[in-house]
């Protein structure tokens, strides 16, 4: 099932702290991955309960999927990214 992707504004806040070659990795491999395969990757458990990560590199994904559609939450490092609220 193909889903389609949509951001939340402060993904762009998120991906503005990176590289410029982090953030095309990042976004490359989210538009390839997540709008194939998003329902695979591992629920969250806790304050993100309900929630999906997707893992590139040594960054994080946050995601939620709402029907057909995947909205990205936040992209951090692993060891930030889960320290804020959504």
């Amino acid at each position: 099932m193909a889903y389609s992707i949509a951001y939340k504004k402060s993904v762009q806040r998120d991906l503005k702290k990176l590289s410029k070659a982090e953030t095309h990795r990042i976004l490359n491999q989210v538009e390839e991955e997540l709008s194939k395969n998003a329902d695979t990757y591992p629920v969250l458990k806790g304050q993100f309960a309900g929630l999906r990560k997707y893992r590139v590199g040594d960054y994080r994904v946050i995601y939620a999927i709402l029907e057909d559609d995947v909205l990205v939450l936040r992209v951090g490092h692993r060891k930030d990214v889960y320290k804020k609220e959504i």
